[in-house]
């Protein structure tokens, strides 16, 4: 039996690094651009939101809550110079993307696949790291193996692999992106100056994929709910969590139910699946809640917080990739320390199935073995400097003793000239 889609969208998210020394111009180039909106997170329009994070955390995350009345009037009155000088200094800054208009593309020529950008967002941290990501949605459509074959072929859009075969076109029919080297372009436009474009072999040993997924699927009832087995849609949801296609021919239907390690159940009849380059959402309407209220939750809540592990890890790595040039030791001390301060810490909500997907996010990431890793390599790398500054002082010394000793001989051998 072919699957049914009630409800989907996915969240395709391109990481890139700006220079820190060029990151509060790259906030103004945002802030400067027409298209760019900065964005202002209240509390009464993102109530669940800042309900969901701790304190501490949403201050770090989202410092915005707290403009109000006069702050936030004179907020608005500044320059973008002035605005780009206090953006820049936020741990985390959003921007969105607005596009001319509704912005529909299609996949493949013939019989393509049909889909809107329905939104745009810049996510950018202090440090450098950002992410931009595209929200598109499947139109037209209820098939759940165009959900499958949409996300397979948009991941690669950006590939090196995908400009060489020339294939599995994605054609935009729209005056803001007319086809995939639009894009492309627009990729590169809003970008900038990063990491990548310079020295692929350091963005490579940083970032795993061109695209990371956030993909949230909402199955007709009829597809899984009390009369039937997991077992026989078990392939189908395989393939979405690890963004094969349709036509793939592995089989996972024999036997018993497979036990994803990086998997967990969400409610009766919903899954989460994280694994180092997708998060995945796959829900079932027989609980009206899953496509009512969760794909706000997914795509809020859980979204902030995948961004956020996904940006603890890039960091952790950048650093760890940083250890070969001595001179930035000291630098890279105060980083450490400060992320660790701030951000290096296990809980983030009080909210059962919060901390529940977050814990996932942790593990998948491979985000404790990370952090010990540069924290070995920097105690190693720490105590060794160490030694060779100590080594330094006491060759100093002993210089220094020598010369003495010298001083002292000649002066007592001229003494000894003078009244001998």
């Amino acid at each position: 039996m072919e699957l049914n889609t009630k409800f989907q969208y996915t969240n395709f998210i391109y990481p890139y690094i700006i220079d820190s020394s060029k990151y509060d111009k790259y906030i103004l180039r945002l802030l400067e651009n027409d298209n760019c909106r900065f964005k202002m997170f209240e509390k009464e329009k993102d109530l669940d939101l800042y309900n969901f994070f701790l304190p501490s955390i949403r201050a770090l995350l989202f410092p915005t809550f707290e403009y109000r009345g006069k702050m936030l009037k004179n907020f608005n009155s500044l320059s973008a110079s002035a605005k780009s000088k206090i953006i820049s200094k936020h741990e985390m800054a959003c921007f969105e993307y607005y596009i001319n208009e509704n912005v529909q593309g299609k996949v493949d020529e013939e019989n393509g696949i049909f889909f809107d950008v329905s939104k745009i967002e810049i996510i950018c941290f202090r440090t450098g790291i950002c992410f931009l990501y595209i929200q598109t949605q499947i139109d037209d459509s209820t098939s759940f193996n165009d959900v499958l074959d949409f996300n397979y072929r948009f991941k690669t859009l950006s590939s090196e692999f995908s400009k060489l075969r020339n294939f599995e076109k994605i054609k935009i029919q729209t005056n803001s992106f007319k086809d995939v080297k639009d894009i492309r372009e627009f990729i590169e436009v809003i970008t900038g100056y990063t990491l990548k474009r310079f020295d692929v072999k350091n963005y490579d040993k940083i970032v795993d994929s061109e695209f990371y997924n956030f993909s949230y699927v909402c199955i007709d009832d009829d597809g899984w709910n009390d009369k039937t087995d997991f077992k026989a849609i078990q392939t189908d949801y395989m393939k979405y969590i690890n963004i094969l296609p349709s036509k793939d021919l592995t089989n996972y239907s024999r036997g018993k139910t497979i036990k994803d390690k990086n998997s967990i159940d969400h409610t009766k009849y919903s899954k989460i699946s994280i694994n180092k380059t997708n998060c995945c959402m796959f829900c079932s309407g027989v609980d009206t809640y899953n496509y009512t209220k969760l794909p706000y939750v997914f795509e809020n809540q859980y979204f902030y917080t995948y961004i956020l592990g996904l940006y603890k890890k890039f960091f952790l790595k950048n650093l760890n990739n940083s250890f070969n040039d001595y001179n930035k030791i000291p630098s890279m001390r105060n980083l450490f320390i400060d992320f660790t301060k701030k951000l290096w810490q296990k809980e983030i909500t009080i909210d059962d199935n919060g901390t529940q997907f977050y814990n996932l996010v942790e593990k998948s990431l491979g985000l404790d073995e990370l952090y010990s890793e540069v924290k070995d390599k920097y105690e190693v790398i720490y105590q060794y400097l160490n030694i060779e500054k100590n080594n330094l002082y006491y060759s100093i010394i002993v210089i220094i003793l020598i010369i003495s000793l010298i001083f002292n001989t000649i002066n007592i051998i001229w003494l000894m000239m003078v009244y001998g």
